[in-house]
């Protein structure tokens, strides 16, 4: 690992573990020994990170110089913790890692009445863990698809238990109680699509790039339901 992603990651686990962390823990969570570990703390230290402690007794960060200070009502850092903590909940392990990594960061920034504001939230969320379908493919190829815009071949199993083989243009995914869905254009079809993530079965990157057409395929999905629901509210009136 690169000397400047070590230490960014040595500061993303200092502001997420409670605190004082221990050496043995900043060690373990970061993947070096100890003794590499105290030279990324003096290393640190010395770039102007104000941590506190010493080995054998735990570490603090008490300022951190690559952040600005921000400033936060009590229930804006209620509602910012709220929505980090259902992420938990309704998505993958990595992308609740990084909201949680990103809620450390701003908790990192707070002034100390807020900073303990932020660890002592009131409010949550819960929901049993069982009650969403496995997902089997790779979130991170999904998530680098839809950004890069990029063409997915997938095998998915439809409602009827039907598995076709599709090329999508991954455009969007919401995150919803029960399921995962994907909007994408499928070139199958030549219309858009919704794909429900835990019934993709298998995953690759495909030749295709859809650049720069992602933006107006959005315009148009937009445009198209907008058209359905005024349909809809006209049908009822």
């Amino acid at each position: 690992m690169a000397r400047t992603d070590r230490l960014m990651r040595l500061m993303d686990t200092i502001r997420r573990l409670p605190q004082p962390v221990t050496a043995e823990r900043l060690a373990s969570e970061s993947g070096v020994s100890r003794r590499q570990l105290y030279r990324d703390i003096a290393t640190l230290r010395a770039g102007g990170a104000l941590i506190d402690g010493a080995a054998g007794v735990g570490y603090t960060l008490t300022e951190d110089p690559a952040l600005p200070p921000h400033s936060f009502t009590r229930l804006e850092i209620e509602a910012l913790a709220l929505a980090v903590s259902s992420l938990e909940q309704i998505s993958d392990e990595v992308l609740a890692d990084a909201a949680a990594n990103a809620m450390a960061r701003i908790i990192a920034t707070l002034p100390d009445r807020q900073a303990r504001q932020a660890m002592h939230t009131v409010m949550r969320t819960w929901r049993r863990k069982d009650e969403r379908p496995p997902v089997r493919i790779d979130m991170d190829l999904l998530r680098e698809a839809m950004w890069e815009e990029f063409s997915l071949l997938i095998t998915y199993r439809d409602l009827h238990g039907n598995l076709t083989s599709r090329v999508i243009w991954p455009l969007g995914m919401s995150y919803g109680e029960e399921t995962i869905l994907l909007l994408a254009h499928c070139r199958l079809r030549g219309d858009f699509r919704h794909f429900h993530v835990s019934r993709i079965e298998t995953m690759h990157r495909h030749s295709e790039n859809f650049r720069p057409k992602r933006v107006g395929l959005l315009r148009d999905y937009v445009a198209m339901r907008r058209a359905e629901l005024s349909n809809t509210s006209e049908a009822a009136g």
